[in-house]
């Protein structure tokens, strides 16, 4: 007999509410729905879920939402911690091919970073000493991809992203460049350190309700698009930190381990004069053709 909406036991509620969502707009919106719903009761089943923790879980997704900004997305921190973040990436973006290796974009990135030509100095007087970092943008057969739009934004030697000051008035260790002729693209900025994801939300008390430690190994963000190639979202994690085996959110791929190459003061290698010492990283990013992304 059919369910009905009236005295359900577990499994005819479970059924019914699959039922109900048989008018889908889309046969997708419908796969998805029944899949969540699913899980979802499976879950509260499986662990005999309280009032009080399913309240618990209700207040956390609300300040989630409340603490996010055009600055911080604490909804996606959270994805991050609880590994959701990594496990769509590896759905979207399997490994292979030889393009570079995707990981998690972050609760920090921002639209519209500003535009500056390559060489410029995205630090932009953010403490931390000077890096210069350089690579370029290729396809999987090594051919040079012009005019890819390359956005950068990392941490500073306080181990905090510009949008965490307050009253900072212009971006620090962000910005978009463009790839020349040849593929390549340089900037200055400063040497990333570790730091601790923020804590004072909805992840941080998974983290600590885990005993699970917040910090994240010193990396540089990046975001390639080019037409005609799938959009790259990665890291560039500085090799030898000593939580590249403790990510906190399990972004961590070998491929995307670099040496940041310590110098001495002197000319550096785009032809600056250096008055202090520096460090430099070299890496280059190879994307994925369209087409090929799309039988994935």
């Amino acid at each position: 007999m059919a369910a009905t909406p009236r005295d359900l036991t577990a499994e005819e509620l479970t059924a019914a509410v699959l039922a109900s969502f048989a008018g889908a707009a889309s046969p997708r919106v419908r796969v998805v729905a029944e899949s969540l719903v699913r899980h979802l009761h499976a879950f509260v089943h499986e662990v005999g879920l309280t009032e009080d923790e399913w309240a618990a879980g209700i207040d956390g997704l609300t300040r989630a939402g409340q603490m996010s900004t055009g600055g911080r997305q604490e909804v996606v921190l959270l994805s991050d911690v609880l590994g959701v973040s990594m496990a769509v990436v590896g759905v979207n973006h399997a490994a292979g091919g030889g393009a570079t290796e995707s990981t998690v974009l972050g609760p920090f990135f921002v639209e519209g970073a500003p535009v500056v030509e390559n060489g410029a100095d995205l630090g932009a007087g953010a403490p931390g000493r000077p890096c210069l970092i350089r690579g370029s943008v290729r396809t999987t057969s090594g051919a040079p991809v012009a005019a890819a739009a390359v956005d950068v934004w990392q941490a500073d030697e306080a181990g905090l992203y510009d949008v965490q000051y307050a009253g900072l008035d212009a971006p620090r260790g962000r910005g978009r460049l463009h790839s020349d002729g040849e593929g390549r693209f340089w900037f200055w900025s400063v040497l990333p350190v570790a730091y601790p994801i923020p804590t004072d939300g909805p992840a941080g008390d998974v983290l600590r309700a885990g005993g699970r430690a917040p910090m994240r190994p010193a990396h540089v963000h990046f975001r390639v698009e080019a037409d005609g190639f799938e959009t790259l979202v990665t890291h560039v994690f500085v090799a030898g930190d000593p939580h590249l085996d403790a990510d906190a959110v399990f972004g961590v791929k070998s491929s995307l381990i670099a040496e940041f190459t310590s110098h001495e003061p002197g000319t550096a290698p785009d032809g600056r004069w250096m008055d202090v010492a520096y460090h430099s990283m070299q890496y280059d990013l190879v994307l994925a053709p369209r087409a090929a992304a799309a039988h994935r």
